[in-house]
């Protein structure tokens, strides 16, 4: 793939590849026409992807706490609530009052008759203090709505207008509606709104900086086109991928992103390029083939980076994982694509008209003299190189340092912004029903028959060993209620519905305050695990221990165990990749390490933020003391490749200016004076499309946004203009030595623009 040229802006011939004649150069129409095509059929294939994602995906499917939950879906709904109405009395009447009561029980009884409804509880049919507030003036009506997710959403879409606010023939009630097919429905319908907005915001925002780089509409309205084409293509891939695979809802934060993002970054790369190409005096027709080779090998490389970056997320197991890889490598590949296909064939038409539609003073490329600002800078810091290393180190370190106490927890409705309906229901039962809890912990066990005394007795003696574990308040059982180890409770008739379906359901409530993320309650489910495996009475029941707690503790297990493989999948590929581009072993390893410096500051922030809630008024968003598990894993993958994006583009430019003439200081200081500008801009109008992101009203999504703005905006300018070059000038010539036979291996497979004997030798 070794390809040749001549001088900047003169015709060239390569030794082979597709890189000789560019796409777009012989029939930029049809070029042109097909991506039109393409755009429609998105557009089209795309319509209702969003009703299609799904809204969760964190917990591994074949963990033991998933089986947990499959289980008592279907055999003890009544035990498995994803619907509450939190039911008041107008007028502030209490529960108990006559007509509240008889329209509760009312209610309650038209639930139950509900297509796909089953398992309803209310505090008017049982009586039961913990369904009832402290004050009196709130009650509980609790059901299960059978049905995956998709199906869940479409019951409770129907239920809404039957049964929230204030039913006209119930008028002593005033209804909300809350639970987890609650909180997903609004957490879909913010996201969309919220992606609506950041659209809004961002594509102006991007067209204005568009216009002040190259100073006019034409050429500023290029990039914006291929950012479109990226993000409806893969809003179209996502649709297609939901007919197979599960899909999250989350993924279309990243398609917006790095869809207009990268998109942009690479046609900004392109273009700016063919004006430098144009302003040596070349012809649009050479022009367009100096840019592909050139900037369009960039483009590749950057592009394969970056997709082997978020192709490590499909080493995991949880869905919510794999849906961002499916996003992700379909956005950039798209983006890419439309630069190397549309974009040189709109070039080619448009010639010299690149510039047309100046609005603003055109500056000259950096190609042709500019720079002088960023080759002062980059002079300064070589010239330092030791204080300037040690310094940004330390900052990247220090910024980094809370990352050392991160807690994981589980995302629950307080993603959701204080108001939403959902999770109003929410606050209001940690608050004022404190005898609920999310911390309980589930347990299926083999079915013990009352009449045979050896299975009840296994039974009992299981109970009253759970009972007796540190933080346990009581356990439930089809028996009856154990606490501290003995029988506290006889069975009642909502106890003996905890035995069935050929197993027997016990319940294990903590101690009052525990939530399902407290490192209390995730402590309680390896306990119960630790007891069942040590005694082989307890293992005669055949235990399956689930619950919100479980699911937490067995999808950090899931994540940590695949961890390690992501790792080496994103640094092995990076580094053979950066070899490839620069026929450098050391030059990889030090943009691994730099990179993986400026996430660990991206880490600390998000920690300091997000976890211990600094900013929260500021930002709009409640902090519950933990990092949602999938998070890191997620920004890891996403900012070490548009990390690894700019990585490209400096090293590129470096090792070009290297091979003409073989001084390594003056490759690394022209290589940053020609792509300061060019990455400054690519990093400054990415981060306006994260940040746009992160105007979002869902927790997670803020984070992710914010988050990886940071980290962009700080390896952009702080790293790859001053960290990169002090530590390229301190290794000095050796940054780009290479034992002979990768040398070798890299001449043969490597990309380069010009032959060996091309190259001026510095003495």
């Amino acid at each position: 793939m070794a390809l040749t040229t001549t001088s900047p802006g003169r015709s060239a011939t390569t030794d082979r590849g597709p890189a000789a004649h560019p796409p777009g150069r012989r029939a930029p129409w049809a070029v042109l026409l097909l991506g039109l095509l393409f755009v429609v059929d998105a557009l089209l294939i795309g319509a209702d992807a969003g009703d299609r994602l799904r809204g969760g995906g964190t917990d591994d499917p074949s963990a033991e706490s998933t089986l947990a939950a499959e289980l008592l879906r279907e055999h003890f709904p009544a035990a498995q609530p994803n619907l509450v109405l939190l039911v008041s009395g107008t007028e502030s009447r209490g529960v108990n009052d006559r007509d509240v009561a008889a329209q509760g029980g009312e209610l309650a009884a038209r639930l139950a008759f509900e297509p796909s409804v089953t398992g309803v509880l209310s505090y008017w049919q049982t009586g039961a203090g913990q369904l009832r507030s402290e004050d009196g003036g709130q009650a509980l009506i609790l059901a299960h709505v059978r049905g995956d997710e998709d199906a869940a959403k479409a019951v409770f879409r129907r239920l809404v207008p039957d049964y929230r606010g204030s039913p006209a023939d119930l008028p002593a009630l005033s209804v909300q509606l809350g639970g987890p097919v609650a909180v997903l429905e609004e957490l879909q319908s913010t996201i969309a709104a919220d992606l609506l907005t950041a659209e809004l915001i961002a594509v102006p925002l991007t067209l204005i900086i568009l216009v002040v780089v190259f100073g006019g509409l034409v050429a500023a309205l290029l990039p914006l086109g291929v950012g479109i084409v990226a993000v409806l293509g893969t809003n179209a891939v996502l649709r297609v991928l939901t007919e197979f695979a599960e899909v999250s809802v989350f993924a279309q934060n990243l398609t917006t992103a790095l869809g207009l993002g990268l998109a942009i970054d690479y046609a900004l790369l392109i273009v700016r390029r063919y004006r430098e190409e144009l302003a040596t005096g070349a012809d649009p027709h050479t022009a367009v083939g100096s840019t592909v080779r050139t900037a369009g090998r960039t483009v590749l490389f950057s592009a394969l980076t970056i997709m082997t970056a978020l192709s490590a997320m499909l080493v995991f197991p949880l869905y919510f994982l794999r849906s961002f890889a499916y996003a992700g490598i379909s956005v950039v590949a798209l983006a890419a694509g439309a630069a190397l296909l549309l974009l040189p064939a709109a070039l080619r038409l448009l010639g010299h008209r690149v510039d047309a539609l100046r609005v603003l003073r055109r500056r000259a490329p950096a190609g042709a003299g500019g720079g002088a600002g960023w080759r002062r800078l980059v002079t300064w810091a070589v010239r330092r190189a030791p204080l300037v290393t040690v310094a940004v180190a330390g900052a990247l370190l220090l910024a980094g340092l809370p990352f050392a106490r991160i807690a994981f927890g589980a995302a629950d409705d307080r993603q959701l912004p204080q108001g939403a309906e959902a999770r109003t229901v929410q606050d209001t039962l940690r608050e004022d029903f404190p005898d609920t809890t999310t911390g309980t912990v589930e347990v299926l066990a083999r079915q013990a028959d009352p009449d045979t005394p050896g299975d009840a007795a296994a039974l009992r003696g299981y109970a009253a060993a759970l009972s007796e574990l540190p933080a346990v308040e009581r356990v439930d059982t089809p028996l009856g209620g154990y606490r501290n180890g003995a029988l506290d409770a006889a069975a009642t008739p909502a106890d003996a519905v905890r035995g069935g379906a050929g197993m027997s359901h016990l319940t294990l409530t903590p101690v009052a305050g525990v939530e399902a993320t407290d490192e209390t309650a995730q402590r309680l489910v390896r306990q119960v695990r630790d007891l069942t495996a040590a005694d082989p009475a307890h293992r005669a029941l055949s235990p399956v221990v689930g619950g919100q707690s479980a699911q937490l503790v067995d999808s950090k297990a899931a994540i940590g165990s695949r961890l390690g493989w992501a790792a080496l999948v994103i640094v092995a590929a990076s580094l053979l990749l950066m070899f490839l581009l620069t026929g450098s072993v050391v030059i990889p390893l030090q943009a691994v390490l730099l990179n993986a410096l400026s996430l660990s500051a991206m880490f600390g922030v998000v920690v300091w933020v997000f976890q211990d809630g600094h900013l929260s008024s500021l930002l709009g968003f409640t902090a519950t003391g933990t990092v949602e598990t999938t998070l890191p894993v997620l920004m890891f993958c996403v900012a070490f490749g548009l990390s690894m994006d700019y990585t490209v583009f400096v090293l590129a430019r470096m090792t070009e200016e290297h091979r003409r003439h073989g001084d390594s200081t003056r490759a690394v200081v022209a290589g940053v004076q020609r792509t300061g500008g060019i990455i400054t801009a690519a990093a400054l109008i990415l981060s306006v499309v994260l940040i746009a992101i992160g105007t979002s009203q869902i927790t997670n999504t803020k984070m992710l946004g914010l988050g990886v703005a940071l980290a962009v905006l700080v390896d952009a300018t702080v790293v790859r203009a001053l960290l990169l070059p002090a530590v390229m000038r301190l290794f000095g010539p050796a940054t780009w030595w290479a034992p002979a036979p990768l040398r070798r291996f890299q001449r043969r497979f490597g990309l380069r623009e010009e032959p060996e004997t091309a190259r001026e030798e510095t003495p």
